[in-house]
């Protein structure tokens, strides 16, 4: 199913500095050797990428940096600002469309699960329906209808891939979990979670959901559908995440709860929190999300939640430890 070989197609990723697109060029080495890696300040992963400079919020940007890519991933991240994403997302979607239309570019779109909402997230499939209820929410899902409308459309090679909250890879200052975990417990703190730590809350390993995007990106049979990235199965609650990172650390595994009306206290005060307050129903409730589709599909086997809290721990060390000694040798 899965063609390991070298097909040195030119894959583009836009927005390559984030957590997922630095794993993803790490992945892709195994499907190619072109790789394009466009941001406003692009750095090399593999010594063989190429860095392409843009503003993509810039049309002309946008067709210059994938004018002759064969598959091109949207793993962007615009500021976490809803008013952002309404000035940004849908001009920024629809000029991505139309250059991989005028180019024969593949499109591959790095998604999350605000699109769907309400008690939909108690168990999230590639079937559960568009039903967004947030303010972001409202703009990812129009997002997604652009991209399935122009596949139906106008023929457009697409993949959603969606993926739950993550954490792993060099995604700490974005993680929920490494901030109000993680770092709380390092520091001594109580570990902190959202409305109730009592429910289900997948969450998704940077690594395997950039390895799974790759493989996507590189299946020819997986276009023109919507996958879930692939995700430990395991029906784990905010409790069991904080009691993971907890032993892990040789910490206490004392915690406290942020209620929602508290997260709204502190945006008056804390703009991201402001902007987290309407998430919530993404805590209150179960919050399950299901790649059974992809790890069938694939035979992918994700790695396990307590196998991925001991790599990231391990992998903020090293950044922290080289970070150190960069210090030490200036």
């Amino acid at each position: 199913m899965i063609n390991n070989e070298h097909n040195n197609l030119k894959q583009t990723i836009l927005g390559a500095g984030g957590s997922i697109g630095i794993e993803l060029a790490k992945a892709l080495k195994d499907y190619t050797s072109d790789i394009r890696l466009v941001n406003r300040n692009p750095k090399k992963v593999n010594s063989t990428d190429n860095l392409f400079p843009a503003d993509l919020t810039v049309k002309n940007d946008i067709f210059k940096a994938i004018e002759g890519s064969q598959i091109t991933y949207v793993t962007i991240g615009f500021p976490y600002k809803t008013k952002v994403w309404k000035q940004t997302w849908i001009p920024f979607i629809k000029n991505v469309i139309e250059a991989c239309l005028k180019y024969n570019s593949k499109l591959v779109f790095f998604d999350n699960v605000y699109a769907i909402g309400g008690d939909n997230v108690n168990h999230i499939t590639e079937n559960s329906p568009i039903s967004p209820t947030s303010k972001k929410g409202e703009i990812r899902a129009e997002v997604d209808r652009l991209i399935l409308e122009s596949i139906d459309k106008d023929n457009l090679q697409a993949i959603i891939a969606r993926a739950p909250d993550f954490f792993g890879g060099t995604a700490k200052a974005n993680s929920i979990i490494m901030n109000l975990v993680y770092d709380n417990l390092t520091k001594g703190k109580k570990a902190q979670w959202f409305c109730n730590a009592k429910v289900i809350h997948s969450i998704g390993y940077v690594p395997d959901l950039a390895k799974g995007t790759a493989m996507l990106g590189n299946t020819p049979q997986a276009f023109n559908q919507i996958w879930n990235l692939p995700t430990d199965p395991q029906r784990i609650t905010g409790e069991e995440w904080i009691n993971l990172f907890a032993s892990l650390l040789g910490t206490k595994n004392k915690y406290t709860v942020l209620p929602n009306w508290i997260v709204k206290v502190i945006g008056l005060f804390v703009p991201v929190a402001k902007e987290l307050a309407e998430m919530n129903y993404q805590y209150d409730r179960d919050y399950y999300f299901d790649s059974m589709k992809f790890n069938n599909y694939f035979r992918f086997t994700p790695t396990s939640n307590a196998v991925a809290v001991k790599q990231a721990i391990e992998q903020i060390k090293n950044i922290v430890n080289t970070d150190d000694k960069r210090i030490t040798t200036r």
